[in-house]
């Protein structure tokens, strides 16, 4: 399938910002589940300092602010061609270690209910007890916009028994480390069936499978990625693969709007 993406970010200031410094990580890479058509990034307001690829392989752009602008406008777009392979990326590639993605970190640090979780898998094939967590997890936890925040922790929200998507991934990789696997957050965009304008991307998680390689979950639509999906960007939690993050300094006031589009 092949889907066209835009992705539009765009920050307000009620004034002139002193400095400000945004951290894209907007650009879909070539693998064994997607092949890039083409892509761009065009940037109003600010200037590209740098461009490399990370410690997780994701593409990452750095861009400052132009003097005494008001507005930092960035869109990302172009068209990726996909298949469905059941969410089964292949084997690890990179220079970051396995067991690195073991690890826990503030936003994923289990607790009792994680714990509890990873316990009660069931038995049996590594597969299937990652396609019950999946489950386990869309069961136990609403999805409910603004009810959490990108601070929340996977323990909080299981707690809760509520937020997004970001939430549902944090707290499958957290479940899947404490179970054994290595498993990483994944950012990305998902072509909903009822509509193609979205406020915010995708998120899901991926658990490394011993001869299948990294294998895509996503709890909160209960499913294995499929050709619907785009991946951006991977890291241990929502921090390292965020779209868009970044610093500014200045006394005004901070407006932001998020406009996605995915369609076939």
């Amino acid at each position: 399938m092949q889907l066209k993406i835009t992705h539009l970010t765009e920050y307000a200031y009620g004034q002139p910002v002193n400095y400000a410094l945004q951290r894209l990580r907007l650009t879909p890479q070539e693998s064994w589940l997607q092949s890039v058509h083409s892509w761009s990034t065009e940037i109003e307001g600010g200037t590209v300092e740098a461009r490399y690829h990370d410690h997780f392989g994701n593409v990452v752009e750095l861009v400052s602010a132009s003097r005494d602008t008001n507005n930092i406008r960035v869109v990302a777009k172009g068209t990726v061609d996909t298949v469905d392979r059941s969410g089964v990326l292949g084997p690890h590639r990179g220079h970051m270690p396995l067991w690195l993605y073991k690890r826990e970190t503030a936003l994923t640090k289990p607790g009792k209910l994680i714990r509890e979780l990873a316990r009660s898998l069931p038995k049996g094939e590594p597969i299937d007890r990652l396609h019950a967590l999946k489950s386990a997890l869309n069961q136990s936890m609403a999805y409910v916009p603004g009810a959490t925040q990108t601070s929340t922790l996977a323990e909080e929200a299981l707690a809760a028994g509520k937020g997004v998507c970001q939430d549902h991934a944090q707290a499958f990789a957290a479940t899947a480390r404490v179970a054994g696997f290595p498993a990483r957050y994944v950012s990305g965009y998902l072509m909903m069936e009822d509509t193609q304008d979205q406020a915010a991307s995708h998120a899901w998680a991926e658990a490394h499978v011993d001869g299948l390689g990294w294998v895509g979950f996503d709890p909160a639509n209960d499913m294995s990625p499929d050709d619907r999906y785009v991946h951006i960007a991977y890291g241990l939690d929502y921090r390292d693969a965020a779209p868009v993050s970044g610093i500014r300094t200045g006394t005004g006031e901070e407006q932001l709007a998020v406009h996605i589009t995915v369609e076939q």
